[in-house]
């Protein structure tokens, strides 16, 4: 059984979808810290001057928070969604599949929302359905695992009986591949080959959120990411 997890990212890239795609469960981690300036509450979108930051305010409380405690701006928060909705449509309203999937990200960002996880979570889930990602979710949250680092992640493996982590290529630096072995948990890292598409405005720009390229493309994304068998789409840690 593989498991595999992530911090709940403000809609994210396609390598999120394609590590939950590969994972029989997937852990939505949303007890770890917030790092301030990375994707929990943004993420880029491509427009007719290049890429852009799309950016969720978040209250600032001047100490360590975890994700899941993390609140949305409170002043002019109703206008600020707003206008992340109004930037997404600017800038994709004359993709060939924005008739498709417009209508749930403008209902997303018309309602009240206060968490920060809690509407990434549901941005995760509008966009894993279009994209064909059924892996199970379960939130770090409502686990009993707990530690830091590697030996959170064992400690859920352990609770959800898995006996393989997938893990993203970016922890190959601080994952402690020797305690999983330990512990009997085999380690493997995700290797994902980002689909080259047709973008609008110009020159393909890769590493966009996935919003980009479910307007751009409107496909399922085993049907359009590069195929390969089990042995080659992941690599086990010798």
């Amino acid at each position: 059984m593989i498991a595999a997890g992530h911090q709940p990212n403000f809609l994210p890239w396609l390598g999120f979808f394609d590590k939950m795609q590969k994972a029989d469960v997937f852990v939505i981690e949303d007890i770890v810290q917030f790092e301030r300036s990375e994707f929990q509450n943004r993420n880029r979108i491509k427009t007719q001057t290049g890429p852009i930051w799309l950016t969720v305010p978040v209250e600032h409380q001047g100490k360590r928070q975890r994700i899941d405690n993390v609140k949305i701006a409170e002043r002019n928060r109703c206008y600020l969604l707003k206008e992340l909705w109004e930037t997404l449509k600017a800038n994709y309203a004359n993709a060939p599949f924005w008739r498709n999937y417009s209508g749930f990200f403008e209902q997303a960002f018309q309602q009240h929302w206060t968490s920060l996880s809690d509407l990434n979570l549901h941005l995760i889930e509008g966009l894993r359905t279009f994209l064909g990602v059924y892996t199970p979710l379960v939130k770090a949250s409502k686990l009993g695992a707990f530690g830091k680092s590697s030996e959170m992640i064992i400690a859920q493996c352990k609770e959800l009986g898995a006996d393989v982590y997938l893990s993203g290529v970016g922890a190959k630096n601080y994952l402690n591949v020797t305690r999983f072995r330990q512990e009997g948990l085999e380690v493997r890292f995700q290797d994902f080959q980002h689909p080259i598409y047709p973008q609008l405005y110009g020159e393909f720009i890769p590493n966009l959120s996935a919003v980009d390229y479910l307007f751009c493309v409107g496909e399922k994304l085993s049907s359009s990411c590069a195929s390969r068998n089990a042995a080659e789409q992941l690599r086990c840690v010798q």
